[in-house]
């Protein structure tokens, strides 16, 4: 009778299995770091590119501010010059007004006593004149009335004088003398035109050129 060996059968020998090689645990983890670092610096570098690229706006933004103000104070230099030219005009321009005030007021008295001179017939002698800025008021003697009345019409001819009123007229005795003498008063307005420049001449401006013949 044969016998079997059911221990030895029962157990299988044990076969070593080959262990599978594990993944590197730290392979992963660097590749990982890498991309961080990586995307890290890429975005240092662009933030940096943007900075510098802002700085360059900004620089190129304040040399226009810089060109914007220069000319700015040079308008402003311009500008003090252009109201200093009309300041010292405005006064030129007053003084001259002045003179020519002084002038027309000197010629007018003259015009009047010439005028009012001419006027004066025979047997009629003046006492007084008072001037205004309108009028003119004439006190005389005569020895008749038709003196008085050819001084009148004498005056009305001047064209710068108006018509002469005849204001007052009174007769008195003459002193020493048998012959009456008439005390008279005339008002009447004047106006005189002033000077035109010639023809084809205009007056100069203060600071103006001369014509180009006078400057040859």
């Amino acid at each position: 009778m044969a016998k079997i060996n059911l221990l030895a059968e029962g157990k299988r020998p044990v076969v070593a299995r080959k262990s599978r090689t594990p993944l590197a645990v730290g392979g992963g983890g660097d590749l990982a770091n890498y991309l961080l670092a990586a995307g890290i610096g890429l975005g240092i570098v662009v933030f940096l590119g943007w900075l510098l690229l802002l700085n360059h706006k900004l620089s190129a933004k304040d040399q226009e501010i810089s060109a914007a103000q220069k000319e700015v104070d040079e308008l402003q230099l311009v500008i003090k010059e252009v109201e200093a030219y009309k300041v010292k005009k405005a006064e030129l321009e007053r003084k001259i007004s002045i003179i020519n005030e002084l002038k027309d007021n000197q010629r007018g008295p003259v015009q009047i006593m010439d005028e009012v001179s001419k006027a004066v017939p025979e047997l009629l002698w003046l006492t007084g004149m008072d001037v205004t800025n309108t009028n003119i008021s004439i006190r005389g003697s005569a020895f008749n009335m038709s003196a008085v009345a050819n001084f009148i019409d004498n005056l009305d001819r001047v064209e710068a004088f108006q018509e002469p009123v005849l204001q007052d007229a009174t007769q008195r005795q003459g002193r020493g003398v048998r012959t009456e003498v008439y005390d008279f008063r005339l008002v009447f307005g004047y106006s005189f035109k002033k000077p035109q420049p010639a023809a084809g001449q205009e007056a100069a401006a203060p600071g103006a050129t001369a014509p180009a013949a006078a400057q040859r």
